[in-house]
């Protein structure tokens, strides 16, 4: 388990220094990187699946720790997909802004061309402009979408390693009474042996003196 953990470990550090790529990465490749990412976390979340096998049969004592382990590894590549599908959602919309405008802009019209009227269409233009208002708060919708998911996820998480701490802490509360119990009984079986030992030594001279 602690392979396979570590490898796990050094894998979500190596994502997360790509992440820091993607805004820089030009736009004719930063695709790649984004399904490079996804396969890296898809990858990930494989091993944890088995980490989480490995971990529930850990020896008892060490089975709350490894659990801790496995979920903290969880939370943070849930908190990784959750900012590449927001970074993917802020890209998609800026494209999507970007082909609109190049097609404003491109737009070439005849004395014949029915659309002339279209870009000094006051009315037209306003609905053009709501249309594309919708589709922003859309796009926006989505990514709070994900975000709400991302953080659903990540409660759910918290509230399992809290759960799993508190059952740590009265596993170890627990431990430290037994060992109390077991020091005072190992003190007090030193003393009746002490005590042993000193009557059988009255007992043996009494014998010699009066017997012999």
């Amino acid at each position: 388990m602690e392979t396979l953990y570590h490898q796990t470990n050094k894998q979500i550090q190596e994502v997360q220094s790509l992440m820091g790529n993607l805004e820089k990465t030009d736009r004719q490749s930063v695709h790649l990187l984004e399904n490079e990412l996804q396969a890296r976390i898809d990858q990930i979340f494989n091993h944890l699946e088995r980490l989480e096998i490995l971990a529930s049969k850990e020896p008892p004592n060490r089975r709350q720790n490894a659990k801790l382990r496995v979920d903290q590894l969880k939370y943070d590549v849930q908190h990784l997909r959750t900012a590449l599908q927001n970074f993917q959602h802020r890209r998609y919309a800026r494209e999507a802004q970007d082909r609109e405008r190049e097609e404003l802009m491109s737009r070439t019209f005849t004395t014949n061309d029915a659309d002339t009227s279209i870009p000094i269409d006051e009315t037209l233009q306003l609905n053009t402009n709501l249309h594309n208002a919708h589709r922003g708060m859309d796009d926006l919708l989505g990514s709070g979408s994900s975000i709400l998911n991302g953080i659903r996820d990540q409660r759910s998480t918290l509230k399992g390693t809290h759960k799993k701490m508190l059952d740590v802490a009265n596993m170890l509360g627990l431990s430290n009474t037994v060992m109390r119990l077991i020091e005072r009984r190992a003190t007090q079986d030193k003393f009746i042996m002490i005590g042993g030992m000193l009557l059988t030594c009255v007992f043996m001279f009494l014998v010699v003196r009066y017997l012999g």
